[in-house]
């Protein structure tokens, strides 16, 4: 396991579960249909969970390319490494989202909105709004980073001693993920993340999926743009605060 392969397969995992919860609830006849807004975004926490588990001991679990500029512009991750680690990202945000679709290839065929298909996806605004959608994702975003800069380990008594966390350790980003997506994902559907969006967008265009309508091209720059943005604001403003 390398770095590379480490954000390929982590990035998976939370695509291959994140898109997947979505599939469960937007698509007809599946046993979660209908199920809502809540299972969704615990859904993603839990795809996030799993995803950083498994790269988190390798590549540090960037699993999103804002992740990983933001931590470059911080300082706290080389630059040489960041197209490598973006390139995963988008491979495993393909691989993952090609997997949904082997799984849930019966249910694409029973559904006959394309816009619910679209859905399992990418996201798309409940309002649109260019101007404002942006502003979300940027919001959105701004605050999984700032938040994650903060992040400490855990430590015990008055010497400090880390405590060995182990998969726990995965745990804070994932309530994170969470907490955005129940406060601030209903404008256009929380993104945060370039590679989450971009690469399942790539593969709704190519795959033979039925009646599937536009992949809502004019749109796909906001959920990259919006993260990047987001990112480097929250990077910069620790950089202030930090002195």
């Amino acid at each position: 396991m390398s770095e590379f392969t480490a954000e390929i397969i982590g990035t998976m995992f939370l695509i291959l579960l994140g898109n997947g919860v979505v599939a469960n609830v937007v698509l007809t006849g599946t046993k979660g249909h209908n199920s809502g807004w809540i299972v969704i975004t615990t859904g993603w926490a839990l795809g996030v969970f799993a995803g950083v588990v498994i790269a988190g001991p390798y590549s540090g679990a960037h699993l999103n390319p804002a992740v990983t500029i933001a931590l470059a512009i911080a300082g706290k991750f080389s630059w040489v490494k960041v197209p490598m680690y973006i390139l995963a990202q988008f491979i495993g945000a393909m691989l993952g989202a090609l997997l949904v679709w082997l799984m849930y290839k019966d249910h694409f065929y029973a559904t006959k909105d394309p816009g619910s298909k679209a859905a399992v996806f990418c996201t798309s605004p409940a309002i649109k709004n260019v101007v404002n959608n942006l502003v979300s994702e940027v919001i959105g975003t701004f605050v999984l980073l700032f938040v994650i800069f903060y992040f400490t380990n855990g430590e015990l008594g008055a010497s400090k001693t880390p405590i060995g966390l182990g998969s726990l350790g995965a745990l804070p980003v994932a309530l994170l993920v969470w907490a955005i997506g129940l406060s601030l994902g209903g404008t256009t559907g929380y993104a945060i993340n370039p590679a989450r969006d971009l690469g399942p967008r790539i593969m709704h265009a190519i795959l033979p999926i039925p009646e599937k309508g536009s992949s809502g091209w004019r749109y796909a720059w906001v959920p990259v743009v919006g993260p990047i943005i987001g990112s480097a604001v929250a990077a910069g403003l620790y950089l202030f605060l930090k002195g």
